[in-house]
């Protein structure tokens, strides 16, 4: 995927660009900014907004930032425009009440992580990409301003958007602010003169607002470019950290490989089209063969991209030890005080759990051990009451498939 291609022609840019869309709203229009941009050696300007509401990401977040690579690749000047302002309203972003707001500090401090992680996908020199936050031109409009776009749409049209009507008719109440949201996003692309917006199909209508108010601004309408909402590992919902059904874009070689591991079967075609470059011979040759294999030459793809010097036989190796049952030698300690023990001496295991990096609290330790996700040296915990001896060479703690920490006595 680093391979620069500028001066493609036309057809052969659509057929990579085109590779797992969902929307493309409209490819006659995409045709035409391409073929003129070819003419006249000026890149387009691809938009992709993100409100830094979490500043960690996931390879869910790779399907999008990957076509963002590939217009780079294709010569086009790709703008990664944070949300610092629209964060701090909170988008619904279809799901049925508001995300809770953030303050400028949050959205701040979450914007430098992200932007750390999308530089492991895109590159960086600044002829192909630029970073924006649109509180440059959304904090200084007056009153005055916003009445002036919202007049630039009707109350109708807002009210297309899936799940505000949903929630209108459910009686669930629907702040003024949200509404504006929209509009608020869409006038980013007019700020930025984008050409294209790319965005998740949760983004859809969003995107199709910055659409509309361009023309009406007396700009080139931008192409509207969606693609799929990745999978997480469970089957079923969108991989998410909350959900942890997800595999972290900075998670350690052979703890991506052994989460690629775990695809479920009928997501594989998916997982391969979206975050590799086979060709699809190839990966229909994959998918009619053992689904191990596949599984293999999946993780290999993705853990390669994402991690070019990683030695991927080390990294199957351990995965297949692991699953065996082994515990692999290269594992992080942790020191526990002494002062934390009981009046007999031993330690808490939910709080060994939390210590050991394995939950962020009490709580979510005592779910894990009563669900069964724990094991100490091999042996799953079901007491989350439970009190361990914590001998000189320590205990392995062991969250899940591949998750290992020693916790050994301080000093």
């Amino acid at each position: 995927m680093n391979e620069i291609r500028q001066n493609l022609p036309v057809d052969e840019q659509l057929a990579v660009l085109k590779r797992g869309v969902v929307d493309l709203v409209s490819e006659d229009d995409l045709r035409r900014k391409l073929t003129r941009s070819l003419e006249t050696g000026t890149p387009l300007r691809v938009k992709l907004g993100a409100d830094p509401t979490r500043p960690d990401l996931h390879l869910g977040h790779a399907v999008i930032l990957r076509k963002m690579r590939q217009f780079q690749d294709l010569g086009h000047r790709v703008i990664m425009l944070i949300g610092d302002f629209t964060a701090m309203i909170g988008d619904p972003s279809g799901k049925s009440k508001t995300r809770p707001p953030l303050t400028l500090e949050e959205t701040r401090a979450n914007a430098q992580s992200y932007l750390d992680q999308c530089r492991l996908i895109l590159r960086s020199d600044p002829e192909v990409l630029e970073l924006r936050f649109n509180g440059e031109w959304l904090e200084p409009m007056g009153y005055a301003d916003v009445i002036r776009l919202a007049s630039r749409y009707t109350v109708a049209r807002i009210m297309e958007r899936d799940d505000f009507k949903k929630r209108f008719e459910g009686g669930v109440p629907i702040a003024v602010h949200e509404l504006l949201y929209p509009l608020t996003q869409g006038y980013d692309s007019v700020a930025l003169r984008a050409d294209v917006e790319l965005g998740g199909t949760d983004q859809l209508f969003n995107n199709l607002v910055g659409r509309a108010l361009q023309r009406d601004y007396e700009q080139e309408p931008q192409v509207v470019m969606t693609l799929p909402l990745l999978v997480g590992l469970d089957g079923t919902e969108k991989m998410s950290k909350s959900l942890d059904n997800y595999i972290g874009l900075t998670d350690e070689p052979h703890a991506m490989f052994a989460g690629l591991m775990k695809v479920p079967d009928p997501l594989l075609e998916n997982y391969f089209t979206l975050l590799t470059d086979l060709p699809e011979a190839r990966i229909q040759e994959l998918l009619a063969g053992h689904p191990v294999a596949a599984h293999r030459e999946l993780a290999r793809e993705v853990v390669r991209w994402l991690h070019p010097e990683a030695d991927l036989d080390a990294a199957e190796a351990r995965f297949k030890a692991v699953a065996k049952g082994a515990i692999p030698d290269d594992i992080p300690s942790v020191p526990v005080p002494a002062d934390l023990a009981g009046e007999e001496g031993n330690y808490s295991a939910v709080r060994l759990a939390v210590l050991a990096g394995l939950e962020p609290s009490n709580g979510a330790a005592k779910k894990l051990i009563q669900n069964r996700g724990l094991k100490v040296d091999g042996e799953t915990l079901t007491d989350p009451q439970a009190a361990l001896e914590l001998p000189a060479g320590g205990l392995v703690l062991q969250k899940g498939k591949d998750r290992f920490v020693r916790v050994l006595p301080q000093g």
